[in-house]
């Protein structure tokens, strides 16, 4: 009888290349841009920029333009696709092989995270993305937010995050120097003009970045504005349910 073999995974393929993988996982943490790539791999930017063209086209990566430099193009991992097609690989080589659950059980007693997220007005993105975290951890991080020019939160982000359930009219936009002083585990600037007046914090605490347009800056009737800080919401809670699973798994 003739053995059968199936093909192997497109995604197989892909991440079968060193430079490719080295990006996706530079890539699974922050978005970065081809300069902070091509430091981190150290390899020639046209051979950088050629890898990250191929994973694209693959669909596991996604570009946003910069809307602190318009000339910069930041590149992050699109995680649920990543997800599905990791899922798809394990079941094409045996049905058995789904993802491990994650142990949450050394938590207990363990010091919560403290996490601090950055926007220039502390109004919609960073405030999202606090009554996020709250929300779906519970008591095993502390979130906070902040901004370098701190204005009033969003009615929009409060109507988006009510939308999914979550209340966030007890938030209010703070100032960033309120945490100049104190310590976090991690700051996660959620704006790219805030990346790039993001101050040292005390202890080096990891920088991550995710880059968001300003959902504020959508045009149109309201409904359309709504949908602009609606789809901000449901990708920043991908990103954060991300996010807690590797601080699961790490601890």
């Amino acid at each position: 009888m003739t053995a059968f073999s199936p093909p192997v995974p497109d995604l197989l393929r892909t991440l079968g290349h060193d430079l490719r993988w080295q990006l996706v996982t530079a890539l699974s943490r922050s978005d970065l841009r081809v300069r902070e790539l091509v430091e981190q791999v150290r390899r020639p930017q046209n051979l950088v920029s050629y890898h990250l063209n191929r994973l694209r086209l693959a669909g596991l990566i996604r570009e946003t333009r910069s809307i602190a430099d318009g000339r910069e193009t930041y590149y992050s991992l699109d995680l649920d696709r990543m997800k599905a097609l990791l899922n798809e690989t394990g079941s094409a080589i045996h049905p058995g092989l789904d993802p491990a659950p994650v142990d949450a059980s050394g938590r207990a007693g363990s010091r919560p995270v403290r996490i601090l997220f950055l926007c220039t007005h502390n109004s919609a993105r960073s405030q999202m993305a606090e009554g996020l975290l709250r929300s779906l951890d519970g008591s095993g991080v502390l979130a906070f937010s902040a901004g370098t020019e701190p204005a009033t939160v969003h009615p929009l982000a409060v109507r988006a995050m009510d939308d999914l359930g979550i209340d966030i009219t007890g938030q209010h936009a703070k100032t960033l120097d309120l945490y100049r002083d104190e310590p976090f585990d991690y700051v996660i600037t959620v704006c790219d003009r805030a990346r790039e007046n993001c101050p040292i914090f005390p202890g080096h605490p990891e920088q991550i970045h995710w880059s968001f347009p300003d959902p504020a800056a959508a045009e149109g009737p309201e409904e359309t504005r709504f949908q602009a800080f609606r789809e901000t919401a449901l990708q920043l809670k991908t990103r954060i349910v991300y996010f807690l699973l590797m601080l699961e798994r790490s601890r």
